[in-house]
């Protein structure tokens, strides 16, 4: 695995506060009707994304998860701008205004969703991996699902192929204790989702999720056994969300102690302690970087109030794409 060193702590530091802090501002634009539909946020879930991207290889492998996407695609190097766009309905988003809050996409930079059907995108991150294996491309697609889709069916039928097909894919369960207001406890009579591996084989196992190191020790080992060929993995991180699941979650079911103990170990201020512990940043340094975040988050609003709403012709104007196959006449 590439070396945690003092630049990688920073560099965690300053992009997880940004993903938080830019995901605070979502929650006060959608509060002022700026953002509308539904909005779900990753905030203390941010160590997940952190260890895996430094396990990445960014040129060839992929991404792909449910509706709490947001930040995922930011950190895979989509310009911010465009995501903050996007969920305000506008023509620079990354499709256009057209899919808002739970469908962030970008072929690019190798960002497949944003996907609002429960454990819809399961299979989609196995067909993913399928088509790098046939055509040999050597990457692998990141598959994340929350604790409520583990008991959909169709994961059941995608790790089956998976194993039997030796897919270059790994599949992450972000177990944040619930489905929507359920608790994992109510939802099986075991609360160890990384054991639905078992069943097929398949390496499998749990991770803290609140810390980004454990994160991308998990990840280097289970991307590195796809890409040799070795088939797939499961990892259960063992994670939490401080908000509710959605923005008009009353969050009823968990006391406000619960979520204060998990406060205790915020991934970001994880990393900070050690950031001071090994004198790694000044105090002016670490003020520096939370005034780029501020100014970076703030730039994105403005850019996104700024830019326009799509024109109503655009409505049918990304219904269809002119086909432009080789082996094919032009016109059909």
């Amino acid at each position: 695995m590439k070396e945690v060193t003092k630049e990688v702590y920073v560099k965690w530091y300053e992009e997880m506060l940004f993903w938080r802090k830019f995901e605070d501002k979502l929650a006060e634009l959608y509060i002022q009707q700026k953002i509308r539909g539904f909005l779900h946020l990753y905030n203390g879930q941010e160590a997940v994304l952190a260890g895996a991207l430094h396990a990445m290889d960014l040129s060839k492998d992929k991404m792909i998860t449910a509706y709490r996407n947001h930040v995922q695609p930011i950190g895979m190097g989509v310009d911010a701008r465009r995501v903050m766009a996007e969920l305000l309905g506008k023509v620079t988003g990354t499709s256009k205004g057209m899919g808002g809050s739970m469908h962030i996409f970008s072929k690019e930079f190798g960002f497949y969703g944003g996907h609002g059907i429960v454990g819809g995108q399961i299979p989609l991150g196995a067909g993913l991996a399928f088509a790098d294996k046939y055509l040999n491309t050597g990457g692998v697609t990141l598959t994340y699902f929350g604790d409520g889709a583990a008991r959909q069916g169709s994961l059941h039928e995608t790790f089956n192929m998976a194993m039997t097909w030796k897919l270059p894919v790994v599949f992450i369960c972000e177990n944040n204790g619930y489905a929507m207001g359920t608790s994992v406890e109510r939802t099986a009579n075991h609360t160890d989702v990384w054991k639905l591996g078992l069943g097929y084989e398949m390496p499998c196992g749990p991770v803290d999720g609140m810390n980004p190191v454990k994160v991308a020790e998990a990840m280097h080992e289970a991307i590195e056994r796809a890409r040799r060929g070795d088939g797939p993995t499961f990892l259960e991180m063992k994670t939490y969300r401080y908000r509710g699941h959605s923005m008009s979650d009353a969050q009823l079911y968990r006391s406000k102690d619960e979520v204060e103990e998990y406060r205790k170990i915020d991934p970001i201020t994880q990393v900070l302690d050690k950031i001071k512990l090994q004198n790694w940043a000044t105090e002016a340094e670490i003020e520096a970087m939370d005034q780029r975040v501020v100014d970076h988050v703030e730039e994105c609003v403005r850019f996104a109030e700024e830019s326009a709403y799509p024109e109503l012709q655009q409505l049918y104007d990304v219904v269809y794409e002119e086909p432009n196959y080789p082996f094919l006449p032009h016109k059909l």
